[in-house]
C-alpha cells in the first residue's frame, strides 16, 4: 500500500486518540445514578469535559476573560485623539512659518489661529478653507481628511484602512462611485425591484474587490454590511455625548464628502436589517485608544463572543454542540479551543450513534434501552457483590424436567432427572477407555433451574423526604438492579414499577431513571397498591409479589373522584383505605414485603401491620443495602412457591 503525507493544515490532531466513549458512558451513568436526569448528566459531562479535552465551562470562562480584557484594555477615542494630534501639528507648523514674517497678513493669520474654537471638530471645520503658508501644516491637515475617510470606510468595510494607506484622487472617485452604486442597489432591493439580481451582478463586477467576503447575492451582501454597520453604531452608542458630536461633525470633513453617503448607507441597512443590534453599548475603560475601524471590530468581537457564549451554554431548546461556530471560536480563542469543542461535539454525536442517548419528541435527552441495560447491569453487579459478601447462602438450582438450562454440567448422581449432556458424556467415555463404551461414571447432566412465573410490583416512594434524606439514589439503583435481573434471568416474570408521592403512577425503567426529585407532600401508598393489584389481576397465572420501598407512613389516599386527599398526621380514613388494599392483595395470594427506610416509630408500627396482614415481612436495610435486600427478597419469594 502507498501512503502520501502532506503538511498539516491545522485543526484536530489527526494522530490524537479518539475520545474514550466507554469512560464517558461510565461517567454519564455515575451522574445518573447520583440522581441526575439524562439531560443534566450529559450537560454536566460536557461542561466538565473528559480526559484530554476541556469542557464547555472552561471554554466559556476563557470567552468571558477575553471579553473583559477587550473592555479593560481599550478606549474608543483613538480617531479623535489622532485627529487632535494632527491638528496640533498643523497649527504648530503654521505658527513656526508665520513667526519670522513681519507683515500684517502674518499677524492676522496668527490671530485666526489664536481664535480657533477649543473643540476638535469645530477647529477642523474652521480651518477647512484656510490657505496654509506651511507645506508641513498643509500636509498634516490633509492627513486629517484622509484619516477620517479611511477610518469611516474601515468602520463599515473591514480592512479598508490598510487597503487605502495612500489615497489618491482616482481612489477617492472610485470610492464615491462604489458608495453611490451600493446605495442605489440597496434602494432597488428595498423597493422590491425585479431587476435587483442583475444590478447585483453588475455591482460585483465593478466593485467586487471592496468585498473580500465575496457575497453570492444581495442578501449575503446586506448581511455582511449590516453586521459591520451595526457594530459601528454600537461603538458610537458606547461613546460619550461629546465624543459622538465631535465624530459626527468630523465625518463631514472626510475626503470626497463620503460622510453623507455612508450616513445614507447606514439608514438603508437599518431599514433592511432591523433585527441587528443597533441600540446596545459597552463600557470601555482601558488606556489603549482604538480608531473607528478598530472600535467597530472590537464591538463585532464582543458580539461574536456573546453569541459563542450562548452556543456554549446549550440553554436553548434543541441545543446541540454542532451549533457552535468553530471558525468564530478559533478566531477568538485559537485553534486548541476549536479542537476541544469539536471533540465534545463528536462525543455527543457518538453517544447518539452508539445508541446511548437519544432525543425525545419534546427535544429533551433520554437514555436508550441499551444504556439502561448497561446501567442495570452495573447496579445488579453491585447487588450481587453485596449478596456474596453477606452471611449464608441460597439455593441456586433444582432438578426438574421442566427446568431451564443454565449452561453448565455436572456428573450424574442417583436420582437426577436432568437431561444428559451427550457430547460431554461421549467425550468422557473416549478419554476414559479410548472407545465408545459407556459407563455410569461417564454420564454428565445439564444443570437446570426450575422457575415459576411471577407478577412483581415494585412500589417506590418518591416523596420529597426520599430526596431530602439521601435515599433517592439507592431507590433508583434498586429499581435498576431488579429490572435488569428480571429482564435477563427471569424473562417470563412480569415486572411493573410504581412510583408514589401525592399520586401513584406506573412507569417504565427509563422514566424512573430520569426522574428528578421535586418537592411534593404526600405518601399515597393506597394508590400504589391499587395499581399493584391491577397488575396482579392482569396475570392470574403468575405468583403475585409486591415489594414496597418507603420511608414514611401513608399520608394520602385516593378519593373516588380521582383526587388525592393529604393530611399529616395521617387520617384514620387514609390508613383504613390503605389496609383494605393490603387485604385485597392478600386475597389474591400476594406476598407484600415492606422495605422500611429510617427510624420513624409510627412507620414501624404501620408496616408491621402490613406485613402481618399481607403475608410478607418487614426489612429495615440501610441505604446502601437496599438493593441487596430487595433482590434477595424477590428471589426468596420465588423459591417459596417453587
Amino acid at each position: 500500500m502507498r501512503y502520501r503525507y502532506g503538511r498539516w493544515g491545522g485543526g484536530a490532531d489527526p494522530l490524537a486518540p479518539p475520545v474514550d466513549l466507554r469512560a464517558a458512558v461510565d461517567e454519564l451513568g455515575r451522574e445518573i445514578m447520583e440522581g441526575a436526569s439524562p439531560s443534566s448528566a450529559l450537560r454536566e459531562l460536557l461542561r466538565r469535559g473528559v480526559d484530554g479535552t476541556r469542557g464547555l465551562d472552561d471554554l466559556t470562562s476563557r470567552l468571558w476573560q477575553r471579553r473583559s480584557a477587550i473592555q479593560r484594555r481599550h478606549r474608543l477615542d483613538g480617531t479623535l485623539t489622532e485627529v487632535r494630534q494632527l491638528l496640533d501639528r498643523a497649527v504648530e507648523a503654521e505658527r513656526r512659518a508665520l513667526f519670522p514674517d513681519p507683515s500684517d497678513d502674518a499677524r492676522f493669520r496668527e490671530a485666526q489661529l489664536d481664535a480657533l474654537p477649543p473643540g476638535t471638530a469645530a477647529a477642523v471645520q474652521e480651518l477647512a478653507n484656510y490657505d496654509w503658508r506651511s507645506q508641513e501644516a498643509r500636509e498634516a491637515f490633509e492627513q486629517i481628511r484622509d484619516l477620517l475617510g479611511r477610518e469611516l470606510l474601515d468602520q463599515r468595510f473591514q480592512g479598508m484602512k490598510q487597503a487605502l494607506s495612500n489615497v489618491g484622487s482616482e481612489d477617492v472617485k472610485r470610492i464615491q462611485r462604489m458608495l453611490r452604486d451600493l446605495n442605489e442597489l440597496l434602494e432597488s432591493h428595498a423597493a422590491g425591484s425585479p431587476d435587483t439580481p442583475r444590478r447585483f451582478d453588475d455591482f460585483m463586477r465593478k466593485h467586487g474587490d471592496f468585498f473580500p467576503e465575496n457575497p453570492r447575492d444581495v442578501d449575503e451582501l446586506i448581511d455582511a454590511l449590516a453586521a459591520r454597520s451595526a457594530a459601528a453604531q454600537r461603538m458610537m452608542n458606547s461613546m460619550t455625548e461629546a465624543q459622538r458630536a465631535e465624530l459626527s461633525a468630523l465625518s463631514q470633513q472626510a475626503f470626497g464628502g463620503i460622510g453623507s453617503q455612508l450616513s445614507t448607507l447606514d439608514s438603508l441597512l437599518q431599514r433592511l436589517r432591523p433585527g441587528e443590534d443597533w441600540t446596545s453599548s459597552a463600557r470601555f475603560r482601558g488606556q489603549d485608544p482604538l480608531g473607528l475601524g478598530e472600535g467597530a471590530q472590537a464591538m463585532a468581537d464582543l458580539a461574536e463572543l456573546d453569541a459563542l457564549a450562548e452556543q456554549l451554554s446549550q440553554s436553548y431548546p434543541g441545543a446541540r454542540l454542532e451549533d457552535i461556530d468553530l471558525e468564530a471560536l478559533e478566531r477568538q480563542l485559537g485553534g486548541e479551543a476549536s479542537v476541544d469543542a469539536r471533540r465534545l461535539a463528536d462525543l455527543e454525536k457518538a453517544l447518539r450513534q452508539q445508541n446511548i442517548v437519544e432525543r425525545a419528541p419534546d427535544g429533551s435527552l433520554r437514555l436508550t434501552p441499551k444504556a439502561l441495560r448497561r446501567l442495570g447491569e452495573t447496579a445488579l453487579r453491585g447487588v450481587v457483590d453485596q449478596l456474596r459478601s453477606s452471611q449464608g447462602s441460597r439455593e441456586t438450582s433444582s432438578a426438574g424436567a421442566a427446568g431451564e438450562l443454565m449452561g453448565s454440567t455436572r456428573p450424574w448422581q442417583f436420582g437426577d432427572t436432568e437431561p444428559w449432556d451427550v457430547p460431554r458424556t461421549l467425550r468422557n467415555s473416549v478419554l476414559r477407555s479410548g472407545t465408545m463404551s459407556l459407563d455410569v461414571v461417564d454420564l454428565e447432566v445439564a444443570e437446570t433451574e426450575h422457575r415459576t412465573r411471577a407478577a412483581v410490583a415494585l412500589c417506590v416512594d418518591t416523596s420529597w423526604s426520599m430526596v431530602q434524606d439521601g435515599r433517592w439514589v439507592p431507590m433508583k439503583r434498586t429499581a435498576l438492579a431488579l429490572h435488569h435481573l428480571v429482564r435477563t434471568r427471569f424473562r417470563t416474570d412480569a415486572l411493573q414499577l410504581v412510583t408514589f408521592g401525592r399520586y401513584a403512577e406506573a412507569v417504565d425503567i427509563g422514566q424512573l431513571t430520569a426522574l428528578e426529585g421535586v418537592w411534593e407532600q404526600g405518601t399515597n401508598l393506597h394508590h400504589a397498591l391499587l395499581l399493584a393489584g391491577r397488575h396482579v389481576r392482569r396475570h392470574p397465572d403468575a405468583q403475585p409479589v409486591v415489594l414496597v420501598v418507603t420511608d414514611g407512613e401513608p399520608t394520602a389516599h385516593l378519593e373516588p373522584d380521582g383526587d388525592a386527599e393529604f393530611n399529616y398526621p395521617p387520617l384514620p380514613r387514609t390508613l383504613t383505605k390503605t389496609l383494605n388494599e393490603v387485604d385485597a392483595l392478600a386475597r389474591l395470594g400476594a406476598t407484600i414485603s415492606v422495605f422500611k427506610l429510617g427510624d420513624d416509630p409510627r412507620l414501624a408500627a404501620f408496616v408491621d401491620i402490613v406485613a402481618r396482614r399481607g403475608g410478607g415481612r418487614v426489612v429495615s436495610p440501610d441505604e446502601e443495602g437496599l438493593g441487596a435486600a430487595v433482590v434477595s427478597d424477590y428471589l426468596t419469594s420465588r423459591r417459596r412457591r417453587r
